[in-house]
């Protein structure tokens, strides 16, 4: 089944694998950001904006610098969260981490395209001047105030660099003023927002914010359901106990993923018999229902998860 409608990003190339686990850990801190890189986390993001407090910011960007040069494994994505455009961080940030261990930039307070393009061009300015291939370090903004949801279409959608968004609900509730807790409607509305804009820009699904509460698996898990729920691909995590939980909630089973390819293969079959619609066991499958199966599918495939065997 080729091209269904829904079935893929527009005008993007889908990434190789799923970004279901983004795993922070303070680059001021050594063992927790060789951890994070040698984790099972889709992507490890070494920090220096909120973890980091203000005297350790030189300590830690020349840290994360010493772990990327050294960097051996190819997974997981080893990316940065530098400190703001606005301050008097970002700059040295990107001079110090900007090399060939860095797949990519985290941009926290993102709020306009131009925050983007400001970011992109310095990344080309460095990898021109330090021989990498143009275009190669993506930007991941986070949308974590009023303006930045208010922008996120266009921010989601400011260069080919951005594959996805990352929601930040700590700094969205506190600019918005909005309670931070399980269920608030708000942050829902906010959620689906940012899903929405990636849609409309043509981006991969966004990254969910990190559950901040440590040994509670039952939270984490309903967060990341209601997350999936409203069309995430991901969760940022805080500690590696988390990724198994937020790997289970973004990642189809095999059974799930054998029922949707015998939709699809039925369908096609249905279809090359001049039928649009036809029942698999108790369902009723139509055109969108296999569209969803072949999104069922490349999220599996991605995930490098197998049908289960009969």
């Amino acid at each position: 089944m080729g091209a269904t409608n829904g079935s893929a990003p527009m005008g993007r190339t889908p990434e190789p694998g799923l970004l279901r686990s983004l795993l922070f850990a303070p680059a001021s801190h050594e063992r927790h950001s060789r951890k994070a890189l040698e984790s099972a986390a889709d992507a490890a993001i070494l920090d220096l904006e909120d973890a980091v407090p203000e005297a350790d910011k030189g300590m830690a960007r020349h840290r994360a610098a010493a772990l990327l040069s050294e960097r051996a494994l190819p997974a997981p994505l080893a990316l940065v969260r530098i400190n703001a455009l606005a301050t008097a961080h970002a700059y040295p940030d990107l001079l110090q981490v900007v090399g060939p261990g860095l797949d990519g930039i985290v941009l926290p307070k993102t709020e306009s395209a131009e925050d983007v393009h400001t970011l992109a061009w310095a990344l080309t300015q460095l990898e021109r001047g330090r021989g990498l291939a143009a275009g190669a370090i993506r930007i991941i903004p986070i949308v974590e105030s009023a303006r930045g949801l208010y922008a996120a279409v266009a921010i989601a959608g400011a260069s080919p660099r951005v594959r996805t968004l990352n929601f930040g609900v700590g700094d969205f509730t506190l600019d918005t003023g909005m309670l931070p807790e399980p269920g608030n409607p708000g942050v829902s509305w906010a959620r689906a927002q940012v899903a929405l804009a990636c849609r409309l820009a043509g981006a991969e699904p966004p990254i969910d914010t990190a559950h901040l509460t440590l040994d509670d698996h039952e939270g984490l898990e309903r967060e990341a359901l209601d997350a999936r729920r409203l069309g995430f691909q991901g969760k940022a995590c805080i500690h590696p106990d988390q990724l198994p939980v937020v790997h289970r909630v973004f990642t189809p089973t095999p059974a799930e993923v054998a029922r949707a390819q015998t939709i699809v293969d039925r369908f096609e079959a249905a279809l090359t018999a001049g039928v649009g619609a036809l029942r698999v066991g108790p369902d009723f499958v139509d055109q969108p229902i296999a569209a969803r199966a072949v999104q069922v599918l490349e999220r599996a495939r991605r995930a490098g998860v197998r049908e289960e065997a009969p």
